[in-house]
């Protein structure tokens, strides 16, 4: 069965999620004078992530609200418990302002999904809301190019539970042998999509390598080749 659509991850996938992100709190933290509370933009930054995870992972397990998850977040990197809702959203409202103005997609999103229109469907599937990634591809101007975009906060379920991945296949109306997942992270991405049935792409920007049984791209720019010549059901790819 050949390929019909590819699905795609958002974050430092097609969007430098990691740069804009580094970028907007050093801003952010400049700005509202925290950067004394820290050795560095880059310790900041490791405690930022940190809490990022794992309120997401809470969020993932427990449900609840994305609002309250994100405000707790903030509570927790400044310090400060008793926070009200209102000043939570504010200082994360302010922190956005410097964010979206570090948003850029990679130098080869937008080539490849050139590319790729013509013989592909698209369709987004993030770990993340409807409410933070609409926005962000409308502003980047690509909302356009994907059919449907899946979020796991509205899901209920998150990658790489197989029932997200099969969301996105009732979604497209296709099988998940006729969709692959495109993503930057190999257990969450590429392996949850392989494990749900559909073509696991890991996009390994970085080179890092050392995961043999996954179908493997350091650029996007080697998609169109590895989806023209899938070989699943008979000798491997040789983009690894």
């Amino acid at each position: 069965m050949s390929i019909r659509a590819v699905l795609w991850d958002v974050d430092d996938t097609i969007f430098d999620y990691a740069t804009a992100d580094r970028a907007g709190m050093s801003a952010h933290l400049t700005a509202e004078g925290l950067l004394d509370g820290f050795d560095s933009v880059d310790q900041a930054l490791a405690r930022w992530r940190e809490l990022t995870e794992l309120h997401w992972r809470r969020f993932e397990t427990e449900g609840g609200d994305f609002q309250d998850q994100r405000r707790a977040r903030v509570r927790d990197f400044l310090g400060a418990p008793r926070l009200t809702a209102a000043g939570a959203d504010d200082w994360f409202d302010r922190y956005v302002v410097h964010y979206q103005a570090a948003w850029e997609l990679f130098p080869d999103t937008l080539p490849v999904l050139d590319l790729l229109a013509v013989d592909y469907r698209h369709a987004v599937l993030s770990n993340s809301s409807i409410h933070a990634q609409d926005p962000k591809l409308r502003a980047l101007g690509v909302r356009d190019r994907f059919e449907a975009v899946l979020c796991a906060a509205e899901l209920g379920f998150a990658k790489p539970a197989a029932e997200a991945f099969h969301a996105a296949c009732t979604a497209l109306g296709l099988a998940p042998q006729e969709i692959a997942y495109v993503g930057d992270q190999p257990d969450i991405d590429a392996r949850g999509a392989a494990e749900a049935g559909l073509l696991g792409i890991w996009l390994d920007r970085a080179d890092t390598g050392g995961r043999p049984e996954l179908r493997r791209i350091t650029d996007l720019r080697q998609l169109p080749a590895l989806l023209r010549g899938d070989t699943r059901f008979g000798a491997p790819s040789t983009f690894r």
